[in-house]
């Protein structure tokens, strides 16, 4: 079916991360006296961040008393340090065909949507220095804390769809760098799934969860479209 919406996620798709969200969340769990690994923190990029906490918390300190209260500490440490970061990074960029591929896709009359693991307070920080707040070529941006659950779940998607006035999945595609970008295309029903190797997980960890496709930059992603 013809493509009408191309929902992307920021972070490792669209966004440049050197391995910095990694870095925070680990710092946010080390502060709290829980030692997580690099390949760990890995496995739970793409959720939203309140949830991948509760899974650490819930692995390594299962009986911890005051849990909830933990989690939300080392939320908005995490949550602080990011858009500090975030605000003052001078290495924060688009990732290499970003902007022209929104461009191009705008040009073409299908829709651009972003959406994100992050909060508001992250997001907001990201397209304020990136200008994607003014971009006229982003139709939409949705964040975790936006919807009643995160991904895997589809919420994010169908509340892009539903203010972009798109009645049909079959004529979304989902882009992202994780497997729960995967599973969330998949569990909205996107006419197309494709994950590109720009992020967190790589080619082999990426065929493991079956995208449609796998793409190595944004700029393969135009000749999978159709218009």
């Amino acid at each position: 079916m013809q493509t009408k919406l191309v929902v992307f996620d920021l972070a490792g798709t669209t966004v440049s991360d050197n391995g910095n969200v990694n870095d925070a969340f680990r710092k946010a769990f080390s502060l709290a006296g829980v030692e997580v690994s690099k390949a760990e923190v890995d496995k739970l990029m793409g959720y939203r961040k309140m949830e991948a906490i509760e899974i650490v918390i819930n692995q390594y300190l299962p009986e911890q008393k005051d849990k909830q209260l933990l989690i939300d500490d080392i939320h908005e440490q995490f949550n602080a340090d990011m858009v500090s970061f975030y605000k003052n990074d001078l290495a924060l960029k688009p990732l290499p065909f970003a902007e022209d591929t929104f461009q191009l896709l705008f040009d073409k009359g299908i829709k651009v949507g972003l959406n994100t693991g992050f909060t508001r307070r992250i997001t907001n920080a990201i397209l304020e220095r990136l200008t994607w707040d003014k971009n006229p070529f982003i139709s939409q941006v949705i964040c975790s804390d936006e919807v009643p659950e995160g991904r895997p779940h589809d919420y994010m998607i169908k509340a892009i769809m539903q203010q972009q006035g798109i009645d049909h999945a079959a004529n979304v595609i989902k882009v992202g760098d994780t497997e729960v970008d995967v599973l969330e295309g998949r569990n909205a029903g996107c006419g197309l799934v494709v994950s590109v190797t720009t992020g967190a997980y790589t080619r082999e960890q990426l065929e493991g969860y079956k995208p449609d496709f796998i793409i190595d930059s944004l700029q393969e992603l135009p000749a999978l479209i159709k218009y």
